[in-house]
């Protein structure tokens, strides 16, 4: 539950070894948080996760979650909310997946949508029904500026995430006045080393890094904003790209 000044004390990550995630959850366990569930496939990568957040002195638990197994996810994620309020669910789950081999194998393709998009509006439809029957808290939802106009580079992935998106945006309007919230960010390219950026994005200096999206979630929070991009530059940027001819922006090196 928030303390008297509106802090988040507890934080609930979908994707818990997500670099995003992560760093979000060091951010704000170093601004009060003190409990952080980290929901993901069971692993020695998510159980490392763990620790480390434990090591910054905070409670931390595990919650075994597969995106793609959605029958579990009502059973699973509510059963977090029973346990205690929930100030702050991050939707921070999701593949990139390969272009080149996802369009040779529709299967392969498939899986990218499902995990980004079927297993996100599952898993966050659950956590908003938690969040209103508490009456407060927010759904972080990572979105990505890959979904704001179809490139040829990903447009498999960017498709995922541009109905990821407009989900988000509208079960934000299903969830206004209920004290519940919905906030989608949009990324540019992510710096880490598990994903080290795409080269379009690299050139247009609209790369960012996992502590760079952490800091603008919790000031978005703070704001009660509705979207955030990072960097700021790509709400300008985004806005021009997308009333582009096809045929000019076919041209870009995107």
């Amino acid at each position: 539950m928030k303390d008297a000044f509106g802090t988040p004390q507890s934080l609930l990550v979908l994707g818990g070894t997500s670099a995003i995630g992560l760093a979000t959850a060091r951010r704000m366990i170093a601004r009060g948080v003190r409990t952080v569930w980290l929901a993901g496939r069971p692993s020695p990568a998510l159980t490392a996760a763990a620790d480390s957040l434990r090591a910054l002195g905070t409670d931390v638990h595990t919650v075994p979650f597969d995106a793609l197994d959605t029958e579990s996810h009502e059973e699973r994620l509510g059963k977090i909310f029973t346990e205690g309020p929930v100030d702050v669910v991050l939707l921070a789950f999701g593949v990139l997946g390969d272009q080149a081999h996802d369009e040779a194998d529709p299967v392969a393709a498939v899986r990218v949508a499902q995990t980004n998009y079927t297993g996100a509006v599952s898993a966050g439809l659950v956590c908003a029904g938690a969040l209103q029957a508490q009456g407060h808290g927010s759904l972080v939802v990572l979105s990505s500026v890959a979904g704001e106009r179809a490139r040829r580079a990903d447009f498999i992935y960017g498709s995922s995430k541009a109905g990821l998106d407009v989900f988000a945006q509208g079960l934000g309007d299903a969830l206004y006045g209920t004290g519940a919230h919905v906030m989608v960010v949009r990324p540019g390219s992510v710096r880490s080393a598990a994903a080290p950026g795409r080269s379009g994005s690299r050139r247009s200096g609209f790369a960012t890094t996992p502590e760079a999206v952490a800091t603008a979630i919790e000031l978005g929070l703070r704001r009660r904003s509705e979207t955030v991009w990072v960097p700021g530059t790509l709400r300008m940027a985004m806005s021009a790209v997308r009333h582009l001819p096809r045929p000019l922006f076919r041209l870009l090196p995107v």
